[in-house]
């Protein structure tokens, strides 16, 4: 039986990248083939602000349930075609100095390389090609006829459904959580970092930070590259 692979996987959002969900999603909103509409989900994006950081502060899971019903009635086709913009405007610049090396490094050392993230499925596509990961967790929205309901695919990615679908993989690609890396920025990833034998807190948030100094484990700045 062959010796079990390892795999490095990332967060992206304050991880690898400067931007988040929402800077995509008014990206899409500023965009929308409407003007009216675009003007108006700028506007209720803008107003809603200090509850989104309130609810993502309570539970990001919550946050991803309340956020993304932003998406309700917007067309799959439409976002699926936004990618490679969204990608070149709104992502690639905001991609950290360090990242592009720390993952080169990782795949050279021989690790599968996986982007546990969760934004949503159709923004991530050119973010991977970028990269050069092996696999992709995310979450996905439910669409009918080409229209998405505001709903959300399961499972969730997020808080327990990370390390929850990065054991699923583990399992299919025979791969040994103990020889493994994660990184993440948010003390809300805590328990994916502990899905795996070799945790990174990258660029943490103030509570990752204390888990991380108090553990040992691992900081990085990507921000400066190092």
């Amino acid at each position: 039986m062959s010796e079990p692979a390892r795999a490095a996987f990332y967060d992206l959002d304050g991880t690898l990248i400067s931007g988040n969900v929402v800077t995509r999603y008014a990206f899409c909103a500023r965009n929308h083939p409407s003007r009216v509409r675009a003007l108006l989900k700028s506007a209720k994006l803008v107003l809603s602000v200090p509850l989104l950081i309130g609810i993502d502060h309570y539970s990001r899971r919550r946050f991803n349930e309340y956020f993304y019903r932003e998406y309700r009635g917007m067309q799959k086709a439409w976002l699926e075609a936004l990618s490679e913009r969204l990608f070149a405007e709104e992502i690639r610049p905001k991609i950290y100095p360090g990242a592009k090396a720390l993952v080169e490094a990782d795949r050279a050392a021989g690790f599968r390389l996986v982007l546990v993230s969760g934004g949503l499925d159709f923004d991530l596509g050119p973010v991977v090609r970028h990269f050069g990961f092996h696999h992709v967790i995310s979450n996905r929205l439910v669409f009918e006829n080409g229209v998405a309901t505001g709903e959300m695919a399961p499972p969730l990615i997020a808080e327990d459904g990370k390390p929850a679908a990065l054991r699923k993989l583990c399992l299919e690609y025979n791969v040994d959580t103990a020889r493994s890396k994660a990184y993440s920025d948010s003390f809300s990833d805590l328990p994916m970092l502990e899905a795996v034998g070799m945790p990174v807190a990258v660029n943490p948030d103030r509570r990752l930070k204390r888990v991380a100094l108090a553990r040992g484990w691992r900081i990085m700045d990507l921000k400066h590259g190092s």
